[in-house]
């Protein structure tokens, strides 16, 4: 269980440092938490390579989708493996860069006021129960932390461009498991 933060970091989290990250703006307060899904190559699991892109470490030759994507600069803070690990790439005190182009509420540059929590996964098949366990834990803990006051899917804040968590994401479950 996830239940404590200490320096920006989840306790009892594996922690590999992406260079993909920098400063909150002064004075921004966490508000937001945004949920996503990734999987490296395309709906495949349980490989390194998630890890290798938010550390800038990705091989272009290994898949050739990844000539593609290899030197994107892209972080989150939070990676949820299909077995419940989580991974932390940036502090929370840290602007992750997991958004892009983004708004809330009409409030832009959702990486400012945000934590972002990559689930793996795919828009094509539902999350474990371990991903949602796991997934409710963590944002109970970041609650009593931070002030977060919304949940959103990466879809929510990008709609044009980005459809995760997808469709196979049931936040009703999520929801359910919060209370």
């Amino acid at each position: 269980m996830y239940s404590k933060i200490q320096g920006g970091y989840l306790v009892d989290a594996k922690k590999v440092v992406s260079p993909y990250f920098n400063e909150r703006p002064i004075g921004e307060m966490i508000s937001l938490l945004v949920i996503h899904n990734i999987s490296l190559p395309p709906n495949q699991y349980g490989g390194p390579h998630v890890e290798q892109l938010f550390t800038g470490r990705l091989n272009p030759e290994e898949y050739e989708y990844f000539k593609a994507i290899y030197q994107l600069q892209v972080s989150s803070h939070l990676f949820i493996r299909r077995t419940g690990e989580v991974i932390q790439f940036v502090s929370f005190e840290h602007r992750a860069w997991h958004a892009g182009v983004s708004s809330f509420n009409g409030k832009m540059n959702c990486n400012d006021y945000s934590i972002g929590i990559e689930l793996e996964g795919s828009d094509f098949e539902p999350f474990t129960e371990n991903q949602y366990n796991v997934l409710a834990d963590v944002t109970r803990c970041l609650m009593q932390y931070y002030p977060i006051e919304n949940i959103a899917g990466h879809s929510d804040i990008a709609p044009d461009r980005k459809t995760d968590p997808g469709p196979y994401f049931d936040w009703l479950r999520y929801r359910s498991l919060l209370t």
